[in-house]
């Protein structure tokens, strides 16, 4: 996992530019002996600026950027000449990326759009030159404004990935295979457990040039919320997946108990996730004759719609699709 490329937090310290300062000058010239005040603001201190970027899906970029230091804005001049604003520094990030507070965990914004920017770090104002200052009962102030210094601060950016439907299951369920098939994904599969160790995404094609985006999670086991095998780590990627598709083997022993242990995970970890539309997939569903899977259904769980499929003969997959469509457009 440590040569992985995706990453999905990162720790970053940055510090907006500080505010030039104003300028306190007087007009002086050959047959102007006392030409009045004219001295220009200060520039603007550089933002440190976050913008969604539909083409990255890693933070990987910014994992070893621990220092990011915007430019300080110009000082003001005479003959009202305004000093130049500092340079924004713009940091393309992947949809999803929520930003916080270090120190405090406070949330201060997520973003969800391409080419959505919003200011993580805000440079400091520039000061005011004299002239601002002039007025019939001061007509030649002698001060003007120093710069507002800009912010310095340790901020977190966590990924959530944004996907329409999340595949949840414990690991060798059959979701990397499902992905591959339906998709141009192409995550990597073999018969052991965890052998997803990061999310994968998936663009899959419906009728009439539609499509839907499918995020296939790393394995769940029991415990995860507690951080038990990726636990955690993948857990949040689940909260922003607009529907749920739960997969089972069918050779799992008792189906019931697996989906069971898989929503009590979710519920452990973040309540709301059981307030998603939910489907099962009974996968590997090539090795059943008709009268067994009849005699499985009688003890599939009641509350929730399920299917059963099979990612290696295609048995079920178009249906599957529609299913999918239909929960997402209710």
């Amino acid at each position: 996992m440590g040569n992985s490329n995706f990453v999905d937090y990162v720790r970053l310290l940055c510090q907006s530019g500080n505010g030039g300062k104003g300028s306190m000058h007087l007009r002086r010239e050959k047959f102007v002996a006392k030409g009045g005040p004219d001295g220009g603001d200060g520039g603007r201190g550089g933002h440190i600026i976050l913008r969604g970027n539909a083409q990255t899906w890693t933070l990987i970029h910014l994992k070893y950027r621990k220092h990011i230091r915007a430019e300080h804005g110009e000082a003001g001049g005479g003959q009202l000449r305004h000093g130049a604003d500092g340079k924004d520094i713009i940091l393309d990030v992947p949809l999803g990326t929520v930003a916080k507070l270090a120190e405090t965990g406070e949330v201060l914004f997520e973003i969800t759009a391409d080419g959505e920017e919003k200011i993580l770090a805000k440079g400091g104002r520039g000061g005011l030159g004299n002239d601002f200052f002039k007025s019939a009962t001061n007509q030649t102030p002698r001060f003007a404004q120093p710069g507002e210094p800009g912010t310095e601060n340790w901020y977190i950016l966590e990924l959530k990935i944004l996907a329409d439907v999340g595949l949840v299951g414990f690991p060798n369920a059959g979701k990397s295979t499902l992905l591959s098939t339906i998709s141009a994904a192409r995550p990597k599969i073999a018969d052991y457990a965890f052998t997803t160790l990061e999310p994968s995404i998936g663009i899959v094609e419906y009728y009439d040039n539609k499509s839907f985006v499918m995020a296939d999670i790393p394995g769940i086991i029991e415990g995860a919320h507690e951080g038990r095998g990726l636990g955690l780590r993948f857990l949040k990627h689940i909260e922003r997946n607009s529907m749920l598709l739960f997969m089972i083997p069918a050779d799992s022993k008792d189906i019931a108990t697996e989906y069971k242990i898989l929503l009590n995970e979710l519920k452990q970890y973040n309540p709301e996730l059981l307030d998603k539309e939910r489907l099962l997939a009974i996968t590997k569903s090539d090795m059943l004759d008709d009268e067994l899977e009849k005699e499985m259904k009688k003890h599939l769980p009641r509350k929730v719609k399920h299917i059963f499929i099979s990612s290696i003969t295609g048995k079920n997959i178009p249906k599957l699709k529609d299913m999918i469509w239909e929960s997402l457009n209710i």
